[in-house]
Formats: structure tokens, C-alpha cells, sequence
């Protein structure tokens, strides 16, 4: 009896994650970082202007009608820039750099149209420069770990949503040829997206 309830249980969990539905699409928007130049030797950069970044990418959603919640992994670009002044040149310089994001989230739909999430963010720092000559050589630590959550709608295909991020651990950077010059380019942000699903 115990065996038949057992295989029974198993087949409904099966058939569940069978009819799981599975979404795709598109997404894009932009990012706002707040300081991402922090933790400098003295006497090397002062300020950090945000600047607007921005992001595109693809994602899936899997749901299981079993739980009532999804996980929805994405593959995005992130481009984002800061200005601050290089202390040594008096010179404002803009910082870039550019990463590729894989947050795995958790997220809950409620009303038919809202949902809120939140889940790991997995990045790797593709490249890394400052405008000023000098400064165009850094050294980025390639693979850090962040965390995403918030909030969205969806009207039909088109869904809109917004995020913060905040990363785990340092992001230690370093001007190649210098021991002494390391700064933390970790970053806050806050990130408007919209999605198309296909």
C-alpha cells in the first residue's frame, strides 16, 4: 500500500513538472549605479558621479503549478559608467565597465498581473578602463556574486519591473604595473527593465 501511495505521489509530482509552463523573451533597460569607485588609496580619485548604464539580454521562466512560484534565470550585458575626478592629473575621467549577469530568481505572481522576486546574481567583469590615458590599463577580478530583488507588472507580452542589486563581495581592481593603487569597484544599483515574452 505504502509503495502504491509512493508511486502514485511520484507520478503526480512528474506529470506537475511536466505541464510546467515554460516562458522566454527579450529584455532591456537601464541602470542606475551609485558609487562604484570606492576603498582607493588616498589621494587618487575623488567623487564618484553616477552615470546612467544600461543592460540587454534574454531570460527564461520556468513555473510549477505544484509550488504557485517560478524561477526565472536571465543572461544579460550590463555597460556602466561613473565620472570622478583623478587627483594626481586634476582631470575628470569617466570609469567604464562592462559585465555579463546571470540572476537566478525566485519570484511569485499575484493578481494575475504583479509579481516580485528575488534570487543570486552570478557576475563576470568582462573589461574595465578609465578615459584618461594613463589610467587605461586595469586589472578587474573577473567572478563576483551578487543579489537582485523587486518587482514588476506584466500586460500581455510586455512586462516592466524594477530591481536593486547590491554585490556580496569586493570587486578588487587594480591599475596594471602598480602594487600600491587598488580601489573596490563594486556596485549599488538600481535597475528598469522591460521585457518582451515570445
Amino acid at each position: 500500500m505504502k509503495k502504491s501511495i509512493l508511486i502514485y505521489c511520484f507520478i503526480l509530482v512528474c506529470s506537475q513538472i511536466a505541464t510546467a509552463q515554460v516562458g522566454f523573451g527579450i529584455k532591456g533597460g537601464v541602470n542606475y549605479n551609485s558609487e562604484s569607485i570606492a576603498n582607493a588609496s588616498s589621494d587618487v580619485f575623488e567623487g564618484s558621479e553616477s552615470k546612467t548604464g544600461y543592460h540587454a539580454g534574454i531570460w527564461l521562466r520556468f513555473k510549477v503549478p505544484v509550488v504557485g512560484l517560478y524561477i526565472r534565470p536571465e543572461l544579460v550585458y550590463t555597460n556602466l559608467k561613473n565620472q570622478v575626478l583623478y587627483k594626481p592629473t586634476n582631470t575628470t575621467t569617466a570609469y567604464n565597465f562592462q559585465k555579463i549577469d546571470i540572476p537566478v530568481l525566485l519570484g511569485k505572481k499575484f493578481f494575475g498581473v504583479g509579481n516580485v522576486f528575488i534570487g543570486p546574481s552570478f557576475q563576470y567583469i568582462l573589461s574595465s578602463d578609465f578615459t584618461v590615458g594613463d589610467l587605461s590599463d586595469v586589472d578587474a577580478e573577473g567572478f563576483t556574486v551578487g543579489l537582485q530583488f523587486g518587482g514588476g507588472i506584466e500586460l500581455g507580452k510586455i512586462g516592466i519591473d524594477v530591481r536593486w542589486e547590491r554585490g556580496f563581495n569586493n570587486i578588487e581592481s587594480k591599475f596594471i604595473g602598480s602594487e600600491n593603487v587598488t580601489f573596490d569597484t563594486r556596485v549599488d544599483q538600481i535597475i528598469f527593465g522591460l521585457s518582451y515574452r515570445i
